[in-house]
C-alpha cells in the first residue's frame, strides 16, 4: 500500500511538472481544458506510472548523496529508452539551433515576428537542453562500469529465457555494463522423493529441462540460484534467508 501511495504521488506531481513548463513555455496562466484532458487521461496509463517513477530514480542518481543505490528495476523499457535518447535531442537541438540562425538572415521586415519566434524557440531551446543534459549525466553514471552493476533476475521458462536474451542485446548496445544472471523461483528438487501432484512433477521436469537452457545461453555469468519461498521476501528473517542462498553462509 506504502508503495502504491508513492506511486500515486509521483505520478500527481509528474503531472504538475508538464503543467507547469506548459505554462512557462507559453506564457499560460491556466491549462487549457483539451490539454488538461490529455493530461488527466495518460495518467491513467501504465505507462505514465512507470515513465515517472523512472524519472524519480533518475532524479535520485543524478543529485548524488550515497555510496551504493540498488534498484529493483522492473521497466527495463524505460532504462534503454532513456539511454538512447541523448542522439534524438541532439538532432532536435540542432535543428532549433538551425532555424535561429535561418532567421538571423531574414531581413528587418520579420523583425517583429523574429523577436516572437527567438522567444519560443529559446524555451524549447532551453528544456531541451535542460534534459539533454540530464539524460547525458545519468547516462554516463548508468554505462560505468566501475559504478554501475546490472543483474538479470531470471526463471526457468521460455519466455522469460527469451526476453532476458533480447533484453541482453539491447544492454550491450547501449554499453549497458552486465555483471551477471541469478535464477530465481526454483522448486527444491528434493521435493521430487515426496508425493507430489502431477501437476508439480511436470513443472519440476520444465523446470530441469529450461535450467539446462540457462547454463548453455549464460554460462558462467550465472552467480546464484534462489528457491521458490513459501511468501514474499520482506522483513529481516526473509531478507536473510534471500541473502544465505545468493551469498551463501556469512
Amino acid at each position: 500500500m506504502h508503495r502504491r501511495s508513492n506511486a500515486d504521488k509521483r505520478v500527481r506531481e509528474y503531472q504538475e511538472e508538464i503543467r507547469q513548463k506548459i505554462r512557462d513555455m507559453y506564457g499560460m496562466e491556466t491549462i487549457p481544458e483539451e490539454i488538461e484532458s490529455y493530461i488527466q487521461a495518460a495518467a491513467a496509463e501504465p505507462a505514465m506510472e512507470e515513465s515517472a517513477i523512472f524519472d524519480q530514480v533518475v532524479d535520485i542518481v543524478v543529485k548524488g548523496g550515497y555510496d551504493y543505490y540498488v534498484y529493483d528495476l522492473v521497466p527495463l523499457g524505460h532504462a534503454l529508452y532513456y539511454l538512447s535518447m541523448a542522439s534524438v535531442y541532439d538532432a532536435w537541438i540542432g535543428k532549433i539551433t538551425g532555424l535561429r540562425q535561418q532567421m538571423r538572415e531574414y531581413d528587418q521586415v520579420a523583425a517583429v515576428i523574429k523577436r516572437e519566434k527567438e522567444l519560443d524557440e529559446d524555451a524549447i531551446l532551453n528544456e531541451l537542453l535542460y534534459i539533454k543534459e540530464r539524460i547525458n549525466k545519468s547516462s554516463r553514471i548508468l554505462t560505468d562500469k566501475k559504478m554501475t552493476a546490472f543483474f538479470f533476475v531470471i526463471t526457468p521458462e521460455e519466455m522469460v529465457i527469451k526476453d532476458t536474451m533480447k533484453a541482453a542485446e539491447l544492454f550491450a548496445k547501449f554499453d549497458v555494463p552486465m555483471s551477471g544472471y541469478i535464477i530465481n523461483r526454483l522448486i527444491p528438487e528434493e521435493l521430487r522423493e515426496q508425493a507430489i501432484p502431477e501437476y508439480l512433477r511436470n513443472r519440476l521436469a520444465m523446470q530441469e529441462h529450461y535450467l539446462k537452457v540457462i547454463k548453455a545461453t549464460f554460462g558462467g555469468q550465472i552467480l546464484a540460484a534462489v528457491p521458490e519461498m513459501e511468501r514474499d521476501v520482506t522483513g529481516l528473517s526473509m531478507i536473510e534467508r534471500m541473502a544465505k542462498a545468493i551469498f551463501g553462509e556469512f
